[in-house]
């Protein structure tokens, strides 16, 4: 069984960045906080898939950076992703439980589609088996994300979740990081420094 594990770096996903802080330089942290995370997964393939120019810089050697457009839909992320099993990560969850991706992928022995569903909607991160299936057209931003797929699903059970989490899409969604949880440590760094 091949899983592959994609984190998600998109330009709109610097809103978050504090006063003084280049909203590149918060992508970057924010960013390299969820790859490391995922990248220190065991049995898992880390990538990266990103609209950011030269944002490979952040991830270890080896590791297949996929270049796609803004806005291209979760669905052309996951179409582009090899082997069995995929999870697609919000690249602005930098302090996320590397647990909860595990989770996902153990839903996925009885449903088609798992969500790790974000605290204010939508979706921290999305896990299928691939191809992914037909019916599903997700969004992380959809902010009724399981209702819609279990509304797409042609059949019940299709759509299971796991525990939820947080996104950093305000500023206001700072006060979220909680200082001890290990991790995030390239965040951490940049909120002190301003």
């Amino acid at each position: 069984m091949t899983r592959v594990v994609a984190v998600l770096a998109r330009r709109s996903m610097a809103g978050a960045a504090p006063e003084g802080v280049e909203p590149r330089a918060f992508l970057e942290a924010i960013a390299e906080d969820t790859y490391e995370m995922v990248a220190s997964l065991e049995l898992v393939t880390p990538v990266l898939v990103t609209s950011v120019p030269e944002l490979e810089e952040i991830v270890w050697p080896g590791t297949e950076v996929i270049v796609v457009d803004e806005d291209i839909p979760l669905s052309g992320v996951l179409g582009r992703l090899k082997g069995d099993q995929a999870a697609v990560v919000a690249a602005d969850a930098p302090d996320l439980p590397p647990l909860l991706i595990g989770k996902l992928f153990r839903e996925l022995g009885r449903a088609q589609v798992t969500v790790c569903p974000a605290e204010q909607g939508g979706a921290v991160a999305l896990a299928c088996g691939l191809p992914m299936p037909g019916w599903a057209e997700p969004d992380l931003d959809d902010p009724h994300l399981v209702a819609t797929l279990r509304a797409q699903a042609p059949g019940p059970r299709m759509v299971a979740t796991g525990p939820g989490w947080h996104r950093l899409r305000t500023r206001a969604d700072l006060d979220r990081l909680d200082p001890g949880l290990e991790g995030w440590d390239s965040t951490r760094a940049l909120i002190r420094a301003r």
